[in-house]
């Protein structure tokens, strides 16, 4: 099934880098807490979550809107590019957003890196592939029912 309530292109960039902020924000901020709770002491707990979620949490989200604004700027010159979209650009755009992040630690590090992103643009992309096939077969007109009987 393919993404007609997604963004145009060039748009698509801003949505997916406001949306990655949000997601980085809130997993940020329950992983800070997390954090803070387990790192406090005593009497002191509720206070030093509050202080590594407000130090930490927006860091995270500037993290992952990095990401998703580089993901995205990719995939859009990806689809330009080949004048289709497909799995394979999501797959390849992972990739490459992987190694150019990595590129300040040296190409045995964005070699990982990529590898690491396309492995997991794969399994993402693949798991959306069985769910459109399982629903697409779930909710199929044409299929034959079975009578049940009782």
């Amino acid at each position: 099934m393919e993404e007609y309530s997604r963004e145009p292109c060039p748009y698509r960039i801003g949505d997916d880098i406001g949306s990655a902020f949000a997601m980085g924000l809130v997993g940020g901020s329950i992983f800070h807490s997390f954090t803070g709770f387990r790192h406090a002491a005593k009497g002191q707990k509720m206070i030093n979550m509050v202080r590594e979620v407000r130090a930490r949490s927006g860091l995270t989200g500037a993290q992952f809107a990095a990401w998703g604004g580089v993901f995205s700027t990719i995939d859009c010159c990806l689809v330009a590019i080949r004048k289709k979209e497909d799995p394979l650009n999501s797959i390849a755009s992972g990739g490459l957003t992987g190694a150019l992040l990595a590129v300040r630690s040296g190409p045995k590090v964005m070699a990982g890196s990529a590898l690491l992103g396309s492995v997991i643009l794969a399994m993402i992309e693949g798991v959306g592939l069985v769910t459109s096939r399982w629903m697409g077969a779930m909710f199929d007109p044409t299929a034959q029912q079975m009578e049940q009987t009782l």
